[in-house]
Order: C-alpha cells, then sequence, then structure tokens
C-alpha cells in the first residue's frame, strides 16, 4: 500500500505555510496533468465555435431561475415559470452587459475609450463580477417597477440563484486558464502560462467557496421557517461573497494593467468587495428591523 506523507512548504509571497500530503513521497500533479488536456473550446463546426466560458453562462442562467422557483415556491410566492423566464432574460442582459462594462472601465486602463469598438468585443474575454452586479441590480430595478413587484423580493431572489452561476463561471476561468493565483510550490499548483512556472489554481478556490459553499448556506436559508424578510437573502450573499473574495485575492494575483495597491497585497477586487460587505450587512439589519414579507406582487 501507498504510504502518506504530510509536507509542509511556505509560500514564499505571503510567507503562508502549507501542509499537504504525498503519496509514495511524490507530489501529485494530478490536477495539472487534467489541466493540460483541457480545451477551451466545447464544440466546433467549421469557423463556428462553442466555448466552454459560453456554455457556462447558459448553465448559470438556466439553473439560476431554476432555484429562482424553487425558491419562490418554497416562499408561496405566486409565480409562474414565465415569470421567472422574463426576469432571467432581463437580469441576463444586465448581467452581461455590465460585467463587459465594467471589465473595461476599471480593468481597461484606458485601452477601451482609445478604441471603443473593443468594448463590443467579448469573444476575446474581459467581464467583471462587480461590473456585471451593477448590471443585475440596474436590470432587476427596471424590471421590478414595471412588474410591480418589490424589488427586495427580486432581489433576494438573485441572491439565492447567483452562486450557480459564479461556480460555473469560475470553472470556465479555470478551463482558460485566466485569473490564476500566485507562484507556488504546492503539489496541486498549475502550469497557466507554459512556462513550467506553477500557480495557486484560485479559480477552483472561488468555485468552491463562492459557489458551492456559498449555495448551500444559501439553499439552507432559504427553507428556514418563518421565512426571512425581504431583503435578508441578498444581504447574506453580498456578505459572505465579498468575505470569500476578499480572502481568495490574497493568493489571486491581481491584473497585470492594476497590480496591489500597498507592496504585495491590496487588490482592485478587495478594494470593490468592502463596500459590498458593508452594504450586506446593513442589508441585513434593515431586514431584521423593518421585517418586510417575502411578495411577489406589491
Amino acid at each position: 500500500m501507498g504510504r502518506l506523507l504530510f509536507i509542509q512548504s511556505v509560500d514564499e509571497r505571503t510567507g503562508c505555510c502549507l501542509v499537504y500530503l504525498a503519496l509514495n513521497g511524490t507530489m501529485l500533479a494530478m490536477l495539472n496533468d487534467f489541466y493540460q488536456n483541457l480545451d477551451p473550446v466545447a464544440l466546433a463546426f467549421g469557423p463556428f465555435e462553442v466555448r466552454w466560458y459560453g456554455l457556462a453562462y447558459v448553465l448559470g442562467f438556466i439553473c439560476a431561475g431554476v432555484l429562482i422557483y424553487r425558491a419562490a415556491r418554497c416562499w408561496k410566492l405566486k409565480i409562474d415559470p414565465y415569470d421567472v423566464l422574463t426576469f432571467v432574460c432581463a437580469c441576463a442582459i444586465g448581467i452581461i452587459v455590465g460585467a463587459r462594462i465594467g471589465y473595461c472601465v476599471v480593468y481597461g486602463n484606458g485601452y477601451y475609450f482609445e478604441h471603443p469598438l473593443e468594448f463590443l468585443a467579448i469573444n476575446k474575454g474581459g467581464m467583471s463580477f462587480h461590473g456585471g452586479l451593477v448590471g443585475a441590480v440596474v436590470a432587476g430595478i427596471i424590471y421590478s417597477v414595471v412588474m410591480k413587484i418589490p424589488v427586495l423580493t427580486m432581489a433576494d431572489l438573485v441572491g439565492c440563484s447567483a452562486p450557480i452561476g459564479l461556480f460555473f463561471g469560475r470553472c470556465a476561468n479555470f478551463i482558460n486558464g485566466e485569473l490564476y493565483g500566485a507562484v507556488t510550490d504546492a503539489p496541486w499548483g498549475v502550469d497557466f502560462t507554459g512556462s513550467g512556472v506553477m500557480y495557486q489554481p484560485s479559480q477552483l478556490y472561488e468555485a468552491f467557496l463562492e459557489g458551492l459553499v456559498l449555495l448551500l448556506v444559501m439553499r439552507i436559508l432559504v427553507r428556514l421557517k418563518p421565512t426571512k424578510p425581504q431583503g435578508f437573502f441578498i444581504g447574506v450573499f453580498l456578505v459572505l461573497y465579498g468575505l470569500f473574495r476578499i480572502a481568495i485575492e490574497f493568493v489571486r494575483l491581481p491584473d497585470s494593467q492594476i497590480g496591489y495597491f500597498f507592496g504585495t497585497w491590496g487588490t482592485m477586487g478587495q478594494a470593490l468587495c468592502l463596500p459590498m460587505v458593508i452594504f450586506g450587512i446593513a442589508l441585513i439589519v434593515y431586514a431584521l428591523k423593518t421585517r418586510h414579507e417575502q411578495c411577489f406582487r406589491a
């Protein structure tokens, strides 16, 4: 039988101590091998390509729609599949447009203002979560006002379903070899650049925390009785996402055009998540004080 050994190393950038397992003294490199065999293109028909990144968005929106419908039924809201479909479509437009504009404005370092047509080049990558969040908020508010639905109830439904989209999105980031972490000598390191240098697969850390863990927490809260008041669920989502993202940013490399704010720490992602956490806490306090019941029609 194989012999399990505990191996300890220190991350040179952060000084954090890493402890991992080795089998028979040989560090496991299965994750890197798996990555090297991935193709960002899922399907190709001549010049037409279907990429995993695009499929991640489609799967995210479909699964989010299912979760929104199930949460609404759990809260005994009178909502039908057509309502869910129109709302998800509205949010999808807001998310895609907002994510692209957010990336170009915040992370583009002026490039996209000099080349405005590049704003439309979504196929070249470049989407921002925070921009997508703003786009979803704008689309959700417009939809809620037009349909006469409480804004916070719709926001709560989004907060309960968004983690599944984040999970698929981060997995797609991993497949694309983008948004990876710092250099590491841990056995689960991945060579994203083809240079032989191993990096932290921070996309998978985010997929786990922002996706699976956050989804589990939200699903547990959705089922609690009595149902939590308007604003509670989106508040919890903002707080937990912000905290998870801030933590993971310590092992994730910042965008090269921006870098760190303070030597070797402090990223744009962390700066944008701090107000999210504060606003989320404020929403939770507001929800618990006002205790407006969840309802689909005002």
